[in-house]
């Protein structure tokens, strides 16, 4: 049921395999015999590891940021030295990978924000293993010449995070943009946020 298999540790294993089974069954049918089974696992190893359910949530969480780390990969984010079109490829290229190689990632997400509503101490762990992506988009906005990063930032993020769900789950799961139509998305967002003068894509025009 896990993506991978091959080179990962049993806790590793045990996270992939929850996260799997959010994005196939929900979140009703995350439990820890459910783990040992579909994992391979003898029957108590998932307990031994997280031995309650916050814990098991919290590894999933923490899992899931470090898979989210591998396909959006917030330290490639362009700096102040990279072309001018560096952020709308960046940026492209990393919710093209997601959207059509993580898919059930991304569902396996949404089961845990929503869940985090619920839980407000999943919601504080939810929160601080999300701030390692802002930081980065922040330091972009900062490099290419906007006058508001953090608010701009925000913004972005959720025009990022709107596409992904309307595209993962949403009326538009069966139209994944290509990568130049986000391109094109992202440079007419860039654009507005950056002022007319400004040309986020390196393109006339």
């Amino acid at each position: 049921m896990h993506e991978r298999t091959t080179g990962i540790s049993r806790a590793e294993l045990i996270a992939d395999t929850a996260l799997a089974l959010l994005a196939e069954r929900g979140m009703r049918g995350l439990t820890h015999r459910a783990v040992d089974e579909a994992a391979g696992l003898p029957q108590g190893s998932t307990s031994n590891h997280a031995r309650t359910r916050q814990a098991l949530l919290e590894a999933a969480v923490r899992r899931q940021a470090e898979r989210e780390l591998q396909v959006l990969t917030p330290a490639e984010m362009p700096g102040a030295t990279t072309r001018a079109g560096a952020p709308v490829d960046a940026l492209a290229l990393a919710l093209h990978r997601y959207l059509t190689h993580h898919p059930q990632l991304l569902v396996a997400r949404y089961e845990l924000a929503l869940e985090a509503t619920r839980r407000p101490e999943l919601r504080a762990f939810y929160d601080t293993t999300g701030r390692q992506f802002r930081e980065p988009l922040i330091a972009m906005m900062t490099a290419a010449g906007s006058t508001e990063p953090e608010r701009h930032t925000h913004a972005l993020v959720a025009w990022c995070e709107g596409l992904l769900f309307s595209c993962a789950v949403g009326s538009y799961h069966h139209a994944v943009p290509s990568l130049e139509e986000l391109r094109r998305g992202f440079t007419e967002l860039l654009r507005g946020m950056l002022g007319d003068g400004e040309d986020p894509a390196g393109t006339a025009g």
